[in-house]
Parts: C-alpha cells; structure tokens; sequence
C-alpha cells in the first residue's frame, strides 16, 4: 500500500510533503496530483520550473531549488549525448522556455520548447568550426515533452529511449504536467 512507504521531507519554504518511496525513490510525490501538492502548499504555477535530468530518466517540478514533483521519462534513442544537428535521435541538453503547447493526435499532448535557442546555435556553431558534424548539417526543431501512442505507456517503465529527440512519459503524466505549464517556463535538461 502506497501510505506505509512514505517518509517525510521538509522543504525549504517551510511546508511539509510526502516522499514516495514504493517503487523508486527517485520519484517524489508520484501518486500524488501536482495540482494537490500545489495547493496544499499555495503555490502559483507561475513561480515553477521543470527539471530533466537524463541520467537520472526522470522531470522534476521545481519551485526554486525544492523539488515538488518528479515524472519518469524516456528520451531519444541516443540519451547520453547532447543534440548536434538534425537526425541524430538526442535530446538537447540546455536551458530552454515553453514555446506552445497543445493536443496531439499520436502522444496525448504536445509542450513545444525553444530548441533551437542563441545557445543551441552557438554549440551547433561550434560543432561544425570543429568538424564534429558536416558541414551541411542542420540543427533540427520542433522538439518537446509528449506522451506515447496510445497503451505503450510500458515504454516508460522499460526505459525504452524511442523519440527523434523529445522528451516522453506516460500519458497521464504529460497530461498532468501540461495542465500546470504555461508559455515562458523555464525548462533545464541535463544530463
């Protein structure tokens, strides 16, 4: 039962939370709605980031440095290293904004950020000065967070790394967070 593994863990503006510990203690908060732990702790959405950390497979809601939130999540098929160009099935690697969001007909939802940005050029830039892409190379775009097609939520839990570059999770989950991102959040992905 979900209640008997639970630790407390306080944060540091002063509001207690649950730790789900059940299944991977990397995942805080899973089974509970983002939207619950934001209320109970008077959080505007407003003042909330998302954090990815590829290593780690997981996106975290964030409000300063305190995690809220934490998704598992897979990427493309090639998830250790950062974007280069077009095609290469990375996810990048950045600090990058909501660029839109909406509904997709194949992944749930779509959240659109700014990939490319003034950083992914420069590295893009840089790259090709080096020779480590051709120099025909092209920097690629329409990256995001989406769910899956529809019943392969398994994906998620395999750790099945399947996208062109996007970010992916369960359809449930991408629905939850689409609710509680806006246009101008600040998403960080690391590695």
């Amino acid at each position: 039962m979900f209640w008997a593994n639970k630790k407390e863990t306080t944060l540091n503006f002063k509001e207690t939370i649950s730790r789900d510990t059940e299944q991977n203690p990397k995942l805080k908060n899973y089974h509970i709605p983002l939207q619950k732990i934001l209320d109970s702790l008077g959080i505007d959405k407003k003042s909330t980031r998302l954090f990815v950390s590829k290593s780690n497979y997981v996106l975290s809601v964030k409000k300063g440095e305190s995690i809220l939130k934490t998704y598992p999540v897979v990427f493309g098929t090639n998830p250790v290293d950062d974007k280069r160009q077009e095609g290469d099935r990375c996810t990048p690697e950045g600090v990058f904004r909501v660029k839109a969001k909406y509904p997709h007909k194949s992944w749930s939802k779509f959240i659109w950020f700014d990939y490319p940005n003034k950083e992914s050029y420069k590295k893009f830039d840089e790259a090709k000065r080096l020779g480590k892409i051709p120099q025909d190379a092209t920097i690629g775009g329409e990256v995001g967070i989406h769910g899956v097609p529809k019943g392969h939520d398994n994906a998620i839990d395999q750790r099945n790394n399947w996208t062109w570059g996007c970010i992916s999770l369960k359809n449930k989950d991408v629905d939850e967070i689409y609710n509680a991102t806006f246009e101008g959040m600040k998403i960080e992905i690391i590695h």
